[in-house]
């Protein structure tokens, strides 16, 4: 199949076929036949003129083939465009969907996210849901990557990540270690040839005594703002998901007080208060801790006119972002 030229190659060629048809007719311009000439001037020119002319006809008949070309090329490569923007838009809303339409409050724990994809869809996904009548689990997971491969990767945690074993007649709540162990045998199984990893962090809140269990594989560990005002970061192990099957998960258990708030966050947070290349992973939290007086919304509506302004100044956003806090009231 014959490649079509460029635009710059097309403009490149009217110009010269236009060049030389002008100068084609300068060729004909002749002066009047001077006295004792044999032959007319005309009668020399007027043969080789016409094939001149004739040359560079036929050279501008192909430059506007070309052109016709190039026009419904563009005008291919626009309703590809168009409708590839189109299936993003509808992939965007459908994940917007998986997405909880309101966040529980329960006596006094309350829950606030900030969600922020770097494309029309995110390799980010949450969820907070009610568990049982003394129970509120939540989860942030991060597919490796971005746009739709990852958007995908994330539908397919959401179903597979369990929370409770039904038994004949009742139920039991997993552990976050348990849960995490099963996401990553889930993962593993399927044996993916692209996107084969991701990162979670699974937890719950017992809302009754204010114990917030979590596990986490590969994730960035929570921070807990005291209502003093300090900030002090959570740690459970947990390899990445998706690698090593019968991989363990530890899991911690902290004890929450009236006025404390845990950050649960991906790490496009990070991300976003990095300069270059270099992850810089404490700058958010010193952001988050000059903000220690502020109610929660009022911090995430600074982190967000954070991630506008720095977006306003690259070419592209930098990584998916989600936010999840935990606040007892």
């Amino acid at each position: 199949m014959s490649s079509i030229p460029a635009a710059a190659d097309v403009e490149t060629a009217v110009a010269g076929a236009s060049l030389r048809l002008a100068d084609a007719i300068t060729t004909t311009q002749v002066t009047p036949q001077r006295a004792g000439d044999g032959v007319s001037p005309i009668a020399k020119i007027v043969p080789a003129a016409e094939v001149t002319l004739d040359a560079v006809q036929r050279e501008l008949d192909a430059v506007r083939g070309e052109l016709e070309q190039l026009r419904r090329r563009d005008d291919q490569l626009q309703f590809y465009m168009n409708r590839l923007d189109e299936e993003l838009r509808l992939a965007a809303r459908l994940q917007q969907d998986f997405l909880p339409k309101s966040l529980p409050k329960v006596g006094g724990v309350k829950f606030h996210t900030l969600f922020r994809p770097a494309g029309h869809v995110s390799g980010d996904l949450y969820d907070v849901m009610r568990l049982d009548e003394s129970h509120v689990g939540f989860y942030v997971a991060d597919a490796v990557g971005h746009g739709m491969p990852a958007a995908l990767l994330t539908m397919f945690l959401k179903q597979a990540l369990v929370t409770k074993e039904i038994l004949p007649g009742s139920y039991r709540l997993l552990d976050p270690a348990q849960t995490m162990f099963r996401l990553n045998e889930a993962l593993v199984q399927q044996q993916l040839s692209y996107a084969t990893f991701a990162t979670a962090l699974y937890g719950h809140i017992n809302i009754k005594t204010l114990e917030f269990t979590f596990a986490r594989g590969g994730h960035p560990n929570p921070v807990l703002l005291t209502k003093s005002g300090e900030l002090r970061p959570l740690d459970a192990d947990g390899s990445l998901l998706g690698i090593f099957p019968g991989e363990e998960f530890t899991q911690s258990r902290v004890q929450l007080s009236a006025g404390d708030r845990v950050f649960i966050y991906s790490d496009g947070i990070e991300l976003a208060f990095s300069h270059g290349d270099t992850i810089d992973t404490m700058k958010w939290r010193d952001e988050l801790t000059a903000r220690r007086d502020q109610p929660t919304e009022q911090i995430l509506r600074d982190l967000a006119d954070h991630v506008d302004r720095a977006e306003q100044h690259s070419l592209q956003k930098k990584d998916d972002l989600t936010v999840i806090v935990l606040e007892v009231g």
